[in-house]
This record gives structure tokens, C-alpha cells and sequence, in this order.
């Protein structure tokens, strides 16, 4: 660890404090401002639909103006959509709120890149632990946000105004963080520079198949979950403070891990740790069927973070393979379009089915894409073993 990644990490710590605030609090807002039930989780699904419209943007902004301009330009829509988003509330204007977190998707799509940046500010030999350790700068977010949600609440007249008041504060502090950051220079681009294989080409490689796949279905069943935890909990009867407790504990669960899932990587594969994810999203799930109890709700989303840290970071560390320095920004960008793209769907399908169909089902469902996981990895396998051993 640097300088650079030891800021890079407090930076993922603060973006995961805004997401682990809008997860806990959009639902709720949308509940109570939605004119039908089932909108409840649109602004939920709009922070993701705007991250996925945004990845092409932010790919050219990182080609053209290198890392930091780009993440220093996306703090600062993360400041403006979050006062917008205070205004919403305070105005109770639900279709206003759901515009403010799209805008505030540009952000996300920025966030999802410093894992990536991780690998580039650290020697070849410890990638994997260099995106394993900023991942698990994270855990900042697994205590401050849960606790900001709850200790703003009642800041404004409005109900949870003053949360997004407070992460447009948190957006300044992660400007501060990554102003002292020294990337590496964007190359200077002649007229006819290589750009590398067509992305069509890239994406064909069964590598980057499996690392995007996994890393969307993995975050889509994560997000699925995660998203619909405060909603039943509330529809159980539990209080605020108690749904911010477990989503504090899935979020220690998504981040701690980090400081030795690149270890495990380096010496057992990154496609046994991904593995051993897609097993403990099936303890959480049978966990989650069990009932609904406090500690069921806290014991199944702790193992779904655990399993999510041990497939996104074992995707991460899988795409790296697929493809080569002129081409990162592009494939990175698809990559990030397809986490994006699930998140959407299942933070809508997240509200639509657990105030419909209920929590139980939510489970039932969610055993689908988990399935199709594990079949990718097996997939994966098979093929490197075909290859290392042709007839």
C-alpha cells in the first residue's frame, strides 16, 4: 500500500457511505412519497439506471482527462444531486427525487472505476491485493452510512432531508481525498494510436464473459436483496434503527473480507473464491427462508456481503486477464454496463416483489440467477481445461 491507494481506499469508503445512505433511505422516501406501493424503490433503480447511461460518458471522460479530472468531475455531480435530492424531499416531489439520484448514477459509474485504478497505482505482482485492500476501504461505508441515515433522520423538518444534506459533505471530503492523489499521466494519443481489438472481440473471450457475468448477476442478487431488506423489515414490524443495523452488518459482511480475499485469489484461483461466493449466497438465501427474525435478517445479509466480496472481487481480479492497457477503458465500461444494467433491474423487481409477493418468494427467485452463476464458473473450467488439454 502507497499513499495514492491508502486515499483511494478512504475514497471507496465514502463512495460506498452514499450508497449504503441511498439503499437505506430511498426505499423508504419512495414508500412514502410513490403514488403506488410498488414505486417504492424507483429512486433506488433510478441511482443505477443512471449509472449504466452514464458508463459510456465517463469512459471518454477517463480516456480524454485521465483519472482524477474524471472522478473529481463525478464528486462534484454527487454534491449537486444530493442537495437536489434534499430538495425533493423537502418539496415532496416524489419524480423529482427519482431525476436527482439519476443524475446522481453519473457519481456511481466514477465509483465503480477505483477498484480498477487500484491495480493501475500498484506493482503487476500485487493487483489482486491492491484491488482486494481499496475494496476493503469500503468498510468505512459499512459503519459511517447506517449510522449518518440514522443520526440525520430527523436533522430537517422532513424526514431523511438532512441524510442527503449530509452526503453532499461527504462528497467534499472525497474531493479533498482525491486532490491529493498523483495518478499516472494519460498518455498523449497520436492520430492513428492503436486502440486495440474491437470491443465485439473482447467481450467474446470466455473470460470476460465469466467476469462480467458473474460480477452482474453477483451484484443483481446482492442489490435485489439488499434493496428490499429495509421494506420487509418495516413491513415485519421493525424500526428504522434496526434495519440500519443490519445493513451496517451486510456492509462490514461486503468490505471486511477485503483484507485477505487477494491473498486467498493469489493462492487459490479466482475462480474457487468466486466459487465459495456463489455457495454462501445459498446459505444466505436458505438462511433468509428460515424466517423473520432479527438475527435471520442480520445473519443472512452479513453472508450475502461475505459472498458478494468474494465474486465481485474474484470477477474484478478475473477481467483484468481479458484484455490489454490500450482497450481498459472500453472494457471496463461494458463491464461496469452490465453490473449497471442488473442493478436496475433488480432494484425495481427489489420493491415490486417484496411488496407484492413478499420476502419469502423475493428468496425463491433470487435462487435463479445464483444457479446461473455457479454454471458460469463450472463453464469457465471446463474450458481452460479443454484448452490446456487438447484431444
Amino acid at each position: 500500500m502507497n499513499k495514492n491507494l491508502w486515499l483511494l481506499a478512504a475514497a471507496q469508503g465514502l463512495f460506498m457511505t452514499n450508497n449504503v445512505v441511498f439503499i437505506a433511505i430511498n426505499g423508504l422516501v419512495g414508500l412514502s412519497l410513490a403514488p403506488l406501493g410498488w414505486m417504492a424503490t424507483l429512486p433506488v433503480m433510478g441511482y443505477v439506471v443512471g449509472g449504466a447511461l452514464s458508463t459510456p460518458l465517463v469512459a471518454r471522460t477517463q480516456s480524454a482527462f485521465g483519472r482524477q479530472v474524471s472522478f473529481q468531475i463525478g464528486l462534484l455531480v454527487a454534491l449537486a444531486s444530493a442537495l437536489l435530492c434534499a430538495w425533493a424531499v423537502m418539496e415532496r416531489n416524489f419524480w423529482l427525487l427519482v431525476a436527482a439520484t439519476v443524475v446522481a448514477g453519473y457519481y456511481s459509474a466514477n465509483g465503480q472505476l477505483y477498484r480498477f485504478a487500484a491495480a493501475e497505482l500498484s506493482a503487476t505482482a500485487f493487483r489482486e491485493k491492491a484491488v482486494s485492500l481499496v475494496l476493503a476501504g469500503g468498510l468505512a461505508g459499512a459503519v459511517i452510512g447506517p449510522n449518518l441515515a440514522t443520526r440525520t433522520q430527523h436533522w430537517l423538518p422532513v424526514p431523511f432531508a438532512g441524510a442527503y444534506v449530509a452526503l453532499a459533505a461527504v462528497a467534499l471530503l472525497s474531493m479533498l481525498a482525491i486532490a491529493f492523489m498523483t495518478f499516472p499521466p494519460v498518455p498523449p494519443r497520436a492520430a492513428h494510436a492503436e486502440r486495440g481489438r474491437p470491443l465485439g472481440e473482447i467481450m467474446r473471450q470466455p473470460i470476460f464473459i465469466v467476469a462480467a457475468g458473474c460480477a452482474a448477476l453477483g451484484y443483481g442478487v446482492m442489490n435485489l436483496l439488499m434493496a428490499a431488506t429495509p421494506l420487509a423489515m418495516q413491513v415485519c414490524g421493525f424500526p428504522f434503527g434496526d434495519a440500519a443495523l443490519v445493513l451496517e452488518w451486510h456492509v462490514i459482511g461486503m468490505f471486511a473480507p477485503g483484507f485477505f480475499t487477494g491473498h486467498l485469489i493469489r493462492r487459490f484461483g479466482a475462480l474457487t473464491i468466486m466459487g465459495v461466493g456463489v455457495a454462501l449466497y445459498l446459505m444466505c438465501i436458505g438462511i433468509a427462508l428460515t424466517g423473520v427474525d432479527l438475527h435471520q435478517f442480520l445473519v443472512a445479509l452479513f453472508l450475502l456481503g461475505v459472498g458478494w466480496n468474494f465474486l465481485f472481487t474474484g470477477s474484478t481480479t478475473l477481467s483484468l486477464q481479458a484484455w490489454r492497457p490500450e482497450e481498459k477503458d472500453r472494457a471496463q465500461a461494458a463491464i461496469n454496463f452490465c453490473v449497471f444494467a442488473t442493478m436496475a433491474l433488480t432494484s425495481f423487481a427489489s420493491g415490486a416483489l417484496v411488496t407484492t409477493q413478499g420476502w419469502q418468494w423475493l428468496n425463491l427467485g433470487s435462487l435463479v440467477p445464483v444457479a446461473l452463476t455457479g454454471l458460469a464458473l463450472v463453464w469457465l473450467a471446463w474450458v481452460r481445461r479443454r484448452d490446456h488439454n487438447p484431444a
